[in-house]
């Protein structure tokens, strides 16, 4: 308990000592008029997670060059941020040095975001996955129908399973983690009914080992498929690895890389054009009060095909035709 008390009296010392220091001092930017527009962002993980914080990470650098590198856009960032009181000094921070766009991507962020965003009436926040602004004129909020490419994964696995077992290792049941694997469940069974698919949640987004020995334990008990969400899925690839053979099916961002010869297709977040409109709404004195969602059919959700892995063809045209039916609305998915 002493230890806790410490680290929240020293994180409130930061916040306020960071106050002190730029409270007075932030550089007018693009959305005033002089200098680069500046984008502050605070993630759970890595920028080289290879999902959930290198979705985001990957989008604001393709959106720096897009709008002319480093002139137009200072980009900084803070990563590995677990421990909530922390992520909530960085980005009180970030907002107290006048940066123009404060990201918290993260839904453990939200009550962060709520409290802070008052404070910094001309400073734009936002926050994800969800859709709720809080009401504040000056939050934006974004999150992914995960779901979707959820069952576009399922449909491909439920039609090249050979044993009919099926695992999935998720973090937390919150989220577009709860909402992928339920897309993943439905298209499985809209392919393959008799197929068995095993879920297990290890109530954490960060613990590898965890993970790995959920996906451990659905390769022992026959699975031959696996899928699964958040940063820690590396333990759950790296146990497909080292079976010498079962698949994955990846989510948040290209995961090919990690396993070529297992990964069949991963569906990819782009947060590119959402960040695009934020920023020229800041630029034009419009800081929130709108939410984004990520869909197959507006480009943000896309199916990432391993080319060097040999598909079936029936999978494959049933993967395609599921992407279209979404995005035409004859297939419907629940989140």
């Amino acid at each position: 308990m002493k230890k806790e008390v410490f680290r929240a009296a020293l994180a409130a010392l930061f916040v306020l000592i960071a106050t002190s220091a730029f409270a007075g001092g932030a550089t007018e930017s693009a959305s005033g008029g002089d200098g680069p527009f500046r984008i502050a962002v605070v993630m759970p993980s890595a920028t080289t997670d290879t999902a959930f914080s290198q979705s985001m990470w990957s989008a604001l650098v393709a959106v720096q060059e897009d709008m002319g590198g480093d002139d137009a856009v200072e980009l900084v960032y803070s990563e590995n941020m677990f421990v909530v009181p922390d992520a909530a000094a960085a980005l009180r921070d970030y907002a107290s040095q006048g940066y123009d766009l404060v990201i918290g991507h993260g839904s453990q962020y939200g009550t962060i975001i709520e409290d802070l965003a008052p404070d910094f009436p001309e400073t734009a926040f936002a926050w994800g996955t969800d859709v709720n602004t809080f009401g504040l004129d000056n939050v934006y909020a974004y999150t992914a129908a995960a779901e979707e490419g959820g069952y576009v994964n399922g449909v491909l696995a439920g039609l090249m399973t050979e044993s009919g077992t099926i695992g999935v290792t998720g973090p937390i049941e919150v989220g577009d983690a709860r909402t992928y694997v339920n897309g993943f469940v439905q298209g499985v069974e809209s392919v393959n009914p008799n197929a068995s698919v095993s879920k297990t949640w290890t109530g954490s987004f960060s613990d590898v080992a965890l993970m790995t020995a959920a996906a451990q334990t659905h390769i022992s008990n026959g699975a031959d498929m696996l899928t699964g969400s958040s940063q820690s899925v590396v333990g759950s690839i790296g146990a497909a690895i080292e079976s010498g053979g079962v698949l994955w099916f990846g989510t948040q961002a290209e995961q090919t890389s990690l396993a070529p010869e297992l990964v069949v297709a991963s569906q990819v977040y782009d947060w590119r054009m959402m960040l695009s409109e934020m920023i020229a709404n800041a630029q034009s004195g419009v800081y929130g009060g709108e939410s984004y969602v990520l869909t197959l059919e507006n480009g943000g959700l896309k199916i990432a095909y391993n080319d060097d892995f040999d598909i079936p063809a029936e999978a494959l045209e049933a993967a395609d035709a599921a992407i279209d039916g979404i995005i035409d609305g004859s297939i419907s998915v629940e989140p």
